[in-house]
């Protein structure tokens, strides 16, 4: 009897140093696993990267920096990756539609994580559900990458520089550009030392006190004279500020708009100038008939053409002109010689 109460003591602190490896074991589980929990307090959620380097199953997942689970898996979706992963249920409505994941990095190492950004704006998403990809962060390949291009353009400049390519080259390969740049250093130095000593137009200006006080008076009648025009003095400033001017010569024009569009509608005689088609024909007509006429004038043709043209006619003319003349005048010398009237009484 006493040896089976022994018997059943030893069983019982075997399960007791049991059950105390247990507890212990799942505490050191919780503490390494951080805040990702035990299974049951997990849910599972995807995401999709163009490239997955450095990432594998069991990489962390991280909420705002903060470890929240690990991935899984990482198997192919066409040309993307599918990154499967869990995280504790606690963080469900930190994760939503409007959430992003990229790829970030643990370590310079190369081991990469998982980071979302959290959001409580959108809709939480379900067990097994897509979070959105983001922008993909610069990875250290990147940089190597964008400096070796960096330094492959430097070469090739200084290259080129040594080459004597481009401006900056020729000033440091060719000697007659360099002179020419030495001579046009040395031409404004004197330029600048001509007008420290007063000399030309710009060397009176910036020494000269008198050029300077008249260059005043002329900025200042300047003045005067647009505060004069801005107050209406003046004809030219009443032509600026005198409304009734303005009236006038919005009337002008509201007439000479008026008198256009009675054009344009024929209105008139002008209008009907130059719009009604039988008037242009008539005035063609008549233009036809007055250059005919003129062609017959200088052709000699009918009476007048003879005048214009027969000389002989015109002496004709010319002197029975002067004949008539001559007797208009012996009338009137001796009037009763020509006109002698008899009166006889039968």
């Amino acid at each position: 009897m006493p040896r089976t109460r022994s018997l059943a003591w030893s069983e019982l602190k075997l399960g007791v140093l049991t059950i105390t490896a247990l507890i212990i074991a799942a505490i050191t589980i919780f503490l390494v696993t951080g805040g990702r929990g035990f299974f049951w307090q997990r849910y599972t959620l995807k995401t999709k990267f163009p490239n997955v380097a450095g990432l594998k199953s069991g990489s962390p997942v991280r909420l705002a920096g903060v470890e929240i689970g690990s991935v899984v898996d990482t198997p192919f979706s066409g040309e993307q990756v599918d990154v499967i992963f869990e995280v504790n249920k606690s963080y469900r409505d930190r994760i939503t539609t409007m959430s992003t994941t990229k790829l970030g990095s643990v370590s310079l190492l190369g081991e990469a994580a998982v980071d979302i950004t959290p959001s409580s704006a959108g809709t939480p998403i379900p067990d097994g559900g897509y979070v959105p990809t983001g922008k993909a962060a610069a990875q250290l390949s990147d940089v190597t990458d964008q400096a070796s291009a960096g330094i492959v353009e430097l070469s090739g400049l200084i290259h080129d520089l040594r080459e004597g390519r481009g401006t900056a080259g020729k000033l440091l390969t060719d000697d007659q550009l360099y002179l020419n740049v030495q001579q046009f250093v040395s031409t404004t130095n004197d330029l600048v030392k001509s007008i420290r000593d007063g000399r030309g137009t710009l060397g009176k200006l910036v020494t000269d006190r008198k050029t300077a006080d008249e260059l005043d008076a002329i900025l200042a009648n300047i003045n005067r004279l647009t505060a004069d025009l801005n107050a209406g003095q003046g004809s030219m400033g009443k032509l600026l500020k005198d409304q009734t001017f303005a009236d006038n010569l919005t009337g002008v024009t509201a007439s000479l708009k008026e008198l256009t569009d009675r054009l344009n509608r024929g209105e008139g005689t002008a209008g009907k100038f130059l719009t009604d088609q039988s008037v242009f024909n008539q005035l063609n007509s008549v233009t036809k008939r007055l250059d005919e006429l003129m062609t017959n004038l200088n052709g000699g043709q009918g009476t007048a053409g003879l005048l214009l043209k027969d000389k002989q006619l015109y002496e004709n003319i010319n002197g029975t002109v002067s004949d008539l003349r001559n007797l208009i005048a012996a009338i009137q010398k001796d009037p009763r010689k020509y006109l002698n009237v008899r009166i006889s009484v039968f």
